[in-house]
This record gives structure tokens, C-alpha cells and sequence, in this order.
């Protein structure tokens, strides 16, 4: 059967177009933000928004992996299970994107959240964790990368996906893609909704809405992207999509392909992708919401301290997101939807990147209002 690759590229194109959107619309509603929640509990106690995202991973990891048992996708041609596990890059990179986070003030979908709100800081955070995560893609900063982090990694007798490696001790994997992900959900459900102060219609939609977004930007790039047998190359494919494999949201190597994408318009063999599409979606679907809710405002630098903590938290986050292979939405959510190992030593490594940057930050403070207090007590 004849196969029109450029009619599924542009599908797959649109649909994650409006997946962005729809994620970008509810984010910029309800403040869904990782650092954020992370923030909330670090200085007030406050678990309700980590609730949320708990909550997105739940649906996640339920949908994808019944997407998966039900042959509707193969969670083994994805980018985050695959045996060999870089566990140094996924600390190291994962600490680095958490700590920067704070300093640029959110994630890289947290970015495109507030540029889409009008924060003229995320434009000049998103452009440098472009060029940052492209240099470590491709230039400079792969160096490091390649040399020093990638080759300390251990490579398992299965995939890295809990199912594929519990498969050998407990039987059938095809059962475990089904139980393993329902106990994991339902543990989650339990933890989130036994706070009566997390129990609001909105907090649930929220998580409910950016988990099913995860879910079905899997069945988009996977199932409705996926051809067996690509004219071009007689070999399987997943259309439109940067790494070549199946994909779902993230939010760092698609800033570097966007703005490769802008640099080289007029170069035929560029297009636009899965992650580009999804990128620009969250930018738009979050300005429409901001505009219809009276939100938007635009909003700049506070001054040279805040220009440098910005710069740098954009270079450690384009880097890290890179090593890491994702973000809090690339790893956080994505990755963890498909069980891998790699993708929870990621998600902790950031959690433990930010706290240690919320840390440091509360202690620059500190020292700044020391030093006001003993100028203005004189000599």
C-alpha cells in the first residue's frame, strides 16, 4: 500500500500542535509548574501542586502503558528504554536542569508558558537553553557530554522499562505492562487524593488533563506516526519526530531544533517537527488563555543580577536537559509514563537539583538582607 509520508508528517504535525496548545492553556490556568511545586513544599509545606503533577504522572503512566498493551504503540522504540542506562548523565544532567530551573524562575515548559503570558525574561531564557542545549547536542558542550558522562553507563539484559526487567523474576511482560502500571497508578491516586485540601474540581482536572495530553501525544508520534515501511528508505519510521523514534512532550532539544528551524528556514530538508510543533502550541495555547483572562501583561529584567541568574540557569538547563535526556515534562512526565529506570533517576536528580537551588537562593537572601541591615545601622 502506497504510503503519503507528507500527509501523516503534517497530522502528526497539527494534532501535536493542539496537544501543546491545550497543555500551554491549562498550565498558564492553573500555574502547573514543577519548580513551583517543588518551591511550595520546600517553603511552606505545601504538597497541593506536586499533587498535580503526581496526579499528570499517574494518568500517564496508566494510559501509556495501556496504550502499549493494547499493541497500540511499542514502548521499546522509545528514546528513554532503551537497555543501555547512562545513570551519570541522567544524575548529573538531571541536577544541573533542576538547580538552573530555579534561576530562570521555571522549566522549559514553564518558558513557553510565561512567554505566551508575556515575560520578555522566558523569550531571552528560552533562546539561550536553545543554544545552549544545540551546543550540547552538536557543538562544544557535547564534549563533555559524549566523553565524559555517556561512557560511565551499565547496560541491562533487558530494556530498562520496570515490566521488561521484573518480566524474568515474575513472568509474562505482556501481564506486568498491565499490573505493574496499575499498582504504581494506584498508589499515586492514593498519596494524591488523601489530601482533603487537594481535593478541588480544579486540581483534578489539572492533573487529570496534562497526564491524557502525555498520553495521547504518544498515540499521535507512535501509532498515528508510525509507518512500517518508510518509500523513502524501506525501513520502519516514525514520521516528523527530531530523534527518529516515538516521542511524546519535551521541552529543551526542541528549543535547539525551533531555532535551528528559524536560522535555516529556506533550507528544504528542514521542517517542522513533533517537539517543534509541541513547542509552539504551549507558546500559543498560553497567550490565548492570558488574553481571554486578562492576564497578559509583558514583563522584563529587574535589573543586572537578575539578567545573570536568568543567563546562567538557561545554559545549565540546555546542557542538563540534553545530558538528562529531557526535562520535567520530557522525563518527569514522558519518561516516567513508560516505566524506565532512567527517566526516575532523572525526575529525582531534578527534584534534588531544585531543592539544593532553593536552598542556595534563600541563602543569598539572607546575606544580602544581613549586609542592608548592617549599612543601615552606619558606622
Amino acid at each position: 500500500m502506497e504510503v503519503d509520508i507528507a500527509s501523516i508528517a503534517s497530522q502528526v504535525v497539527w494534532l501535536a500542535f493542539f496537544l501543546g496548545a491545550a497543555f500551554g492553556a491549562i498550565a498558564q490556568r492553573s500555574q502547573f509548574c514543577t519548580m513551583g511545586a517543588v518551591a511550595d513544599i520546600v517553603s511552606m509545606g505545601d504538597w497541593d501542586r506536586m499533587r498535580q503533577w503526581l496526579l499528570a504522572i499517574a494518568v500517564a503512566i496508566l494510559g501509556t502503558n495501556l496504550l502499549a498493551y493494547a499493541g497500540y504503540i511499542d514502548l521499546s522504540k522509545a528514546i528513554y528504554t532503551a537497555p543501555r542506562l547512562t545513570w551519570l548523565s541522567h544524575i548529573v544532567g538531571g541536577a544541573l536542569f533542576g538547580f538552573g530551573m530555579v534561576m530562570t524562575s521555571g522549566c522549559g515548559s514553564k518558558t513557553l508558558v510565561r512567554i505566551g503570558g508575556g515575560n520578555l525574561k522566558s523569550l531571552i531564557v528560552f533562546i539561550v537553553i536553545g543554544l545552549s542545549a544545540f551546543m550540547t547536542l552538536k557543538g562544544v558542550l557535547a564534549l563533555p557530554r559524549v566523553n565524559l558522562l555517556e561512557p560511565v553507563s551499565m547496560t541491562l539484559a533487558t530494556n530498562q522499562d520496570l515490566p521488561s526487567i521484573l518480566a524474568p523474576l515474575l513472568g509474562d511482560k505482556h501481564v506486568l505492562q498491565l499490573l505493574v502500571p496499575a499498582v504504581i497508578t494506584l498508589v499515586l491516586l492514593i498519596f494524591v487524593l488523601m489530601s482533603p485540601s487537594f481535593r478541588s474540581l480544579e486540581n483534578i482536572l489539572t492533573g487529570l488533563g496534562v497526564g491524557l495530553i502525555i498520553v495521547a501525544a504518544w498515540f499521535v508520534s507512535g501509532k498515528l506516526g508510525y509507518v512500517a515501511e518508510d518509500p523513502n528508505t524501506l525501513q520502519e519510521a516514525y514520521v516528523a519526530t527530531n530523534s527518529g523514534k516515538m516521542e511524546s512532550f519535551s521541552f529543551v532539544a526542541p528549543f535547539a531544533y525551533t531555532i535551528d528551524l528559524l536560522i535555516f528556514w529556506t533550507d528544504k530538508s528542514k521542517a517542522v517537527s513533533f517537539g517543534i510543533a509541541a513547542t509552539l502550541g504551549m507558546i500559543v495555547g498560553s497567550f490565548a488563555y492570558a488574553i481571554s483572562a486578562g492576564k497578559f501583561r509583558f514583563e522584563g529584567f529587574g535589573g543586572v543580577s537578575d539578567v545573570s541568574n536568568h543567563l546562567i540557569g538557561a545554559m545549565l538547563m540546555g546542557f542538563g536537559g540534553v545530558t538528562a535526556l529531557g526535562c520535567t515534562v520530557g522525563q518527569g512526565l514522558s519518561g516516567i509514563s513508560t516505566l524506565a529506570v532512567g527517566s526516575m533517576i532523572t525526575f529525582a536528580s531534578i527534584i534534588g537539583g531544585c531543592v539544593l537551588s532553593l536552598k542556595y537562593q534563600a541563602y543569598r537572601l539572607e546575606k544580602i538582607d544581613a549586609a542592608a541591615a548592617f549599612k543601615a545601622c552606619g558606622p
